[in-house]
C-alpha cells in the first residue's frame, strides 16, 4: 500500500473527501518527521514507536575491490512495532 492508497482507504472508512483524507496522512507523516528531526520519539499507542538510533562511524569493505572504505557517524529512523500491531499480523499470519 502505498500513500496514495491508504488516503483512499481513511476516506473510505471515515467519509471524509479524499483530498481531506490526503492533507491527514500528510500531515501525521509530516508531524512524526518533524518529531524525529528535533531528536523526540513518536508513540502511537497500539501500533508502535517511531524515534531515532546513532550510528557509530565504522569502517566497510567494498565487496567488489576489497577496498576499505570509512563510512561517517549518522543517525537513522527507526520503528518498533507495539503487541497491538505484533499480535494482528501473528494472527492474520497463522490462519
Amino acid at each position: 500500500m502505498n500513500k496514495s492508497e491508504l488516503a483512499e482507504r481513511l476516506a473510505g472508512r471515515t467519509g471524509m473527501s479524499k483530498a481531506a483524507a490526503k492533507d491527514a496522512v500528510d500531515g501525521v507523516f509530516e508531524t512524526i518527521g518533524e518529531a524525529l528531526a528535533n531528536g523526540e520519539e513518536a508513540r502511537i499507542l497500539g501500533f508502535g514507536t517511531f524515534g531515532t538510533r546513532d550510528r557509530p562511524a565504522r569502517t566497510a569493505r567494498n565487496p567488489r575491490t576489497g577496498e576499505t572504505l570509512p563510512v561517517a557517524a549518522s543517525t537513522v529512523p527507526v520503528f518498533k512495532a507495539g503487541s497491538t500491531l505484533k499480535d494482528a499480523v501473528s494472527s492474520r499470519n497463522a490462519g
